[in-house]
């Protein structure tokens, strides 16, 4: 374990106490997400650090669906990274937290002919997913003002290809096999040639793009999907006798170690592993674009909840808590592909001793497959302990999963002193009963008989 890792775990341990010792959660508040500032900032700085290369202009965008948050955008843009939106509510968030279009990118496998026209006016970078958009973008570039002295739209206008290199452990994540639904399928019959065609056609379109990562995708097979990609770029470029292709997008999907602390693998390992794959990527002639997610916010994020009841059925004891399915989804529903690891806590948020026992960790949902850890060897818990689940700073606070009409939890920020001493700073309010209400058609008439 390094300094770096060591000390998150150091801030965590002061947040963790700080939380319960000011309130923010408890029997009012019985689940919160706590965010580590300090944390987020190493995690940029060490994509920054990982890719940077004389010579070479690389944008790092942030994966708004890992953490659909506008302070955390907000910090990100602080911290140099743009955003990759995949809907029109991803982009209203990435604006309002003041990323700006030239560090935007529009990634949506569905964008209606809305989207395109208010990116394209917009300024932000466009990934045309396939055939059937990138005519809708022809179209709307053919009714565009007419730009004689320029190229005819403004935007940087790309194509997502799917290099076809395969898959790794979690199907559902895997962005690059044979029948993904993401991008032309390069090893379709006839496809490369079309694309040849496309661009040919096209000289205002001058990127590519591939998004081969995922969780569970080893990094040979990243740096595989990149490498497909860039030869792709090589010819197209070569047929246009010029750098039309000037920019490869070669998305994100680094993996995350849900077992410890340690960064493994870390923006440095995946670039090493690409300047020995692909070395012309960082020759120079190219621009470069990531869209990380996961791998920036995951380590920094830890979801805190209340143990309500301490039972047992079975011989099994099960500590009953306020965090399961509607916060912990992917993990209560697909436990082997998406684990994550539980501190048992007291009730002053310290970590708690003893001999471990063999319990479940369960959550609030009313259906009897709400576990968070099933058969996980923890210091016994008891009524009003506290659990906490470490890696979830992406995605867990951001993709609430309303079963049973349980509320969205607060989410702060920390930052945490060399003495321990913690400031908060709130991220999202608790979503209250009025708001679920209202969200659910509370205030609409009553529908009546026919």
């Amino acid at each position: 374990m390094d300094v770096m890792t060591d000390e998150l775990g150091i801030r965590r341990g002061h947040a963790l106490r700080a939380a319960v010792e000011q309130g923010l959660v408890g029997e009012a508040e019985p689940v919160v997400g706590l965010l580590d500032v300090t944390g987020i900032e190493q995690s940029a700085t060490a994509l920054h650090a990982a890719f940077a290369t004389p010579g070479v202009a690389v944008t790092h965008t942030f994966a708004v669906k890992a953490a659909s948050l506008v302070p955390v955008l907000g910090l990100l843009g602080e911290c140099g990274l743009g955003a990759e939106v995949a809907s029109p509510g991803e982009l209203a968030l990435a604006r309002a937290a003041g990323i700006p279009a030239e560090r935007t990118v529009l990634d949506s496998p569905a964008k209606t002919v809305a989207e395109l026209r208010e990116a394209l006016a917009l300024g932000i970078a466009v990934n045309a997913d396939n055939p059937q958009e990138l005519a809708r973008i022809d179209a709307l570039v053919a009714a565009g003002p007419s730009a004689p002295a320029g190229p005819p739209v403004a935007s940087p206008v790309g194509l997502r290809v799917n290099p076809q290199v395969g898959g790794g452990t979690i199907g559902a994540m895997s962005t690059a096999t044979a029948t993904s639904k993401f991008g032309v399928a390069l090893r379709d019959p006839g496809a490369e040639e079309w694309v040849l065609r496309a661009y040919a056609e096209r000289p205002w379109l001058n990127r590519l793009h591939t998004h081969t990562g995922s969780q569970g995708v080893p990094l040979e097979l990243m740096a595989a999907g990149v490498r497909a990609a860039y030869d792709l770029a090589e010819r197209i470029n070569a047929a246009a006798g010029r750098q039309q292709v000037d920019t490869l997008d070669i998305g994100g999907g680094l993996p995350v170690n849900f077992r410890s602390d340690d960064v493994t693998p870390s923006f440095a390992d995946y670039a090493r592993v690409l300047r020995a794959e692909v070395p012309g990527l960082f020759d120079g002639r190219y621009g470069i674009v990531t869209e990380f997610g996961r791998s920036l916010l995951a380590k920094n994020g830890t979801v805190l909840a209340r143990v309500e009841y301490a039972k047992s059925a079975g011989g099994r004891p099960i500590a009953v808590t306020h965090a399961g399915a509607q916060v912990a989804t992917r993990t209560v529903f697909v436990p082997e592909a998406w684990p994550i690891r539980v501190l048992a806590l007291d009730g002053k948020g310290r970590e708690k001793g003893g001999e471990p026992v063999v319990q479940d960790v369960a959550g609030p949902c009313c259906f009897a497959g709400d576990l968070v850890a099933q058969g996980r060897a923890l210091p016994l818990l008891e009524e009003g302990d506290y659990v906490a689940l470490l890696d979830t700073g992406a995605y867990y606070f951001s993709n609430h999963f309303a079963y049973n009409s349980l509320p969205r939890p607060a989410v702060h920020a920390y930052t945490a002193g060399a003495d321990g001493s913690v400031t908060f700073a709130p991220v999202r309010t608790a979503q209250s009963q009025d708001e679920l209400v209202a969200e659910s058609g509370g205030g609409l008439p009553a529908l009546r008989r026919g």
